[in-house]
C-alpha cells in the first residue's frame, strides 16, 4: 500500500464507500458477459432507464424533476428570476412582412392581429435586456435573472433580451407530442426540459421575484390564473404581476365583471399591474423592491 493511500485511510474526512459514477465505472471494467449479467435485472437501479420509467417510478421522477433544475441553478448563482410568460405565436417585428405575404383570404384578420402585437417582442426583448444590464447581485448571487417558458416568440424575446445584454437566461422547455425545441438565445446550462406540467410550474415560480405576463393564449392564462390564485390565497407571497397590454386583455377577460359577480373581491383586481412598456414595467418591480441605481453591481 502507497504512502498516499495510508494517509487516506486515516483521513477523517475520507469517503469510506465509493461514490455511485466510480460503482458504475467497476461496473463497465469488471463484469463478465454471461446470462446473467446481460438481463436487464442485473443492472444498477440507477442506470436502468426502462425500471426508471415504470408506472410505480413516478414519485422519483417527480423528485428527479425537481432537484436536478434547483441544484444546477444553486450552483449556477441564480438568486431570484424575473419570469416571462406570452404567446408562441407573435411575431417579431423582422418576420411581420413575411408573416403578411403568406396570409391568406381565411386567416388574413387573425395574422393581422397577430402582427398588431409584435410590438409586445420588441417591449419583451427590452425590458429582458433592460434588467440583465442592471446585473443586480446581492449576498453574492444573481437576481432578476430572466426565466421563460424556453420556446419562441414572447419567450424568445425575452431570452434574446438578457443574450443581447451579455447575461445568461434561464428556459424552462416542457416535452410536448409536436416538435419542439429550446430557442437559440436561452444558455445552454440553464436549458431545462420537464415531462411534469406541475414540476414546471413549480420552477418557474420558486425564484420569481416578479413576473412579466403578455398576450398569450391557454398556457399563458394557465401560469398567469395560477399565480394570482396562489397569491390571492396567501400561499405565496405577493410579488410585482406586470400584465402587458390593457386592450388585449380586457377584450379576452372582463376582470370588472368577475369583481362585479362577487366571485372575487374588488381588492383582487390590484393583485397585478398594468403595462405597455418595458419602462414601466421596471418602474413597477424598482418601487416595489426599494431599488435605485445603486444597486445595479458589475456582474460577479
Amino acid at each position: 500500500m502507497t504512502d498516499d493511500n495510508k494517509r487516506q485511510e486515516r483521513d477523517l474526512k475520507d469517503r469510506k464507500f465509493y461514490r455511485a459514477e466510480q460503482e458504475a465505472e467497476f461496473t463497465d471494467k469488471g463484469t463478465p458477459d454471461t446470462p446473467q449479467t446481460r438481463h436487464p435485472a442485473y443492472r444498477l437501479a440507477f442506470r436502468d432507464t426502462d425500471f426508471l420509467v415504470r408506472e410505480e417510478l413516478r414519485p422519483v421522477r417527480f423528485q428527479l424533476e425537481l432537484l436536478k433544475p434547483e441544484m444546477l441553478l444553486d450552483e449556477a448563482g441564480v438568486g431570484s428570476t424575473l419570469v416571462m410568460y406570452g404567446s408562441a405565436r407573435i411575431p417579431s417585428p423582422d418576420k411581420v412582412e413575411e408573416m403578411l405575404a403568406s396570409a391568406t383570404d381565411a386567416n388574413r384578420t387573425v395574422v393581422e392581429r397577430l402582427v398588431e402585437k409584435a410590438k409586445y417582442y420588441t417591449e419583451a426583448h427590452k425590458l429582458a435586456k433592460m434588467v440583465s444590464e442592471k446585473s443586480i447581485v446581492e449576498d453574492g448571487r444573481r437576481q432578476f435573472v430572466i426565466c421563460s417558458g424556453g420556446g419562441p416568440s414572447i419567450m424568445e424575446a425575452a431570452n434574446r433580451g438578457a443574450s443581447d445584454a451579455g447575461a445568461e437566461s434561464i428556459g424552462l422547455n416542457i416535452v410536448l407530442p409536436h416538435e419542439q425545441a429550446p430557442n437559440k438565445y436561452v444558455t445552454p446550462y440553464l436549458s431545462f426540459q420537464f415531462h411534469y406540467f406541475a414540476l414546471r410550474k413549480m420552477h418557474f415560480l420558486l425564484r420569481a421575484k416578479a413576473v412579466a405576463v403578455f398576450p398569450g393564449g391557454f398556457g399563458t392564462f394557465d401560469e398567469f390564473f395560477e399565480l394570482l390564485t396562489l397569491i390571492q390565497t396567501g400561499k405565496m407571497k405577493p410579488i410585482p404581476i406586470l400584465l402587458f397590454g390593457k386592450d388585449f386583455w380586457n377584450r379576452v377577460i372582463d376582470f370588472e365583471a368577475l369583481a362585479e359577480e362577487g366571485t372575487i373581491n374588488k381588492d383582487d383586481l390590484n393583485l397585478f399591474r398594468w403595462c405597455e412598456t418595458a419602462d414601466e414595467a421596471w418602474g413597477h418591480i424598482a418601487g416595489f423592491y426599494k431599488l435605485d441605481d445603486a444597486t445595479a453591481k458589475a456582474p460577479c
